[in-house]
């Protein structure tokens, strides 16, 4: 599905007029030649993400193209890892210092104020097949619950509070409407990310533990919240 490229903390994955659906930075649908996946220093606050953007791949000689989706994340690019099934590839990078924790019985509280940053777990899931809208924004969602019952498996929580997505499809492939777990690209999709999320999570973390816990970890958040329930 695409070709890799590491140049220091950068990430490169390109396969040209590829269409891409992303909700990381400057998410969205797009048609583009590349995608990024950066990893930047721990208080990364820039005024100027843009800039700053720019500046990183500049960095390493590239310039990016303005369409690209990018991805940021707090783990080293050599830690990121990829899987391959049938007409799919996937490709994680797993930091867990700020876990997401959604407990089943909520003690109770109030919504959390803001955004709260540090590791985050990425994924870049591609398939050869063209997607209707609708599929490949349903892989979006696959992708993104294979990655929590993968995590909630190996560490007993779904995520982090910054997890992103970025998927992508080839316009000129084999016609597909649908991206469900039952079908060939969905259920590739699922084995791919558990995989590539497994082998990440081992990378990241073969010298010390990932946190057990929001109580454990550096940084996190559990929603403790209650919604109110009615029938519509």
């Amino acid at each position: 599905m695409f070709e890799t490229e590491r140049r220091g903390g950068v990430l490169r994955y390109r396969r040209p007029a590829t269409t891409w659906l992303s909700t990381g930075w400057r998410g969205g649908k797009r048609r583009a030649d590349e995608a990024y996946s950066l990893t930047v220093p721990k208080d990364w606050r820039p005024d100027d993400i843009d800039a700053a953007v720019d500046g990183r791949l500049a960095s390493v000689g590239l310039e990016r193209d303005p369409d690209a989706p990018v991805l940021l994340t707090g783990v080293a690019a050599e830690n990121a890892r990829g899987a391959r099934r049938g007409p799919v590839e996937a490709y994680a990078t797993v930091g867990l210092s700020n876990p997401a924790a959604l407990p089943m019985e909520p003690a109770g509280g109030d919504l959390p104020e803001g955004e709260l940053l540090g590791g985050t777990v990425n994924l870049v899931v591609g398939t050869t097949a063209a997607l209707a809208d609708g599929a490949l924004a349903n892989l979006v969602a696959v992708a993104a619950e294979a990655k929590a019952a993968t995590l909630g498996s190996a560490v007993g929580y779904p995520g982090t509070t910054s997890d992103a997505v970025v998927v992508a499809c080839d316009p000129a492939g084999e016609p597909r409407e649908f991206s469900g777990s039952a079908t060939r690209v969905g259920a590739a999709a699922r084995a791919c990310v558990r995989d590539a999320v497994l082998a990440a999570l081992d990378a990241r973390y073969e010298e010390d533990e990932p946190p057990a816990s929001v109580a454990d970890a550096e940084y996190g958040v559990a929603t403790e919240a209650r919604a109110d329930v009615f029938e519509p």
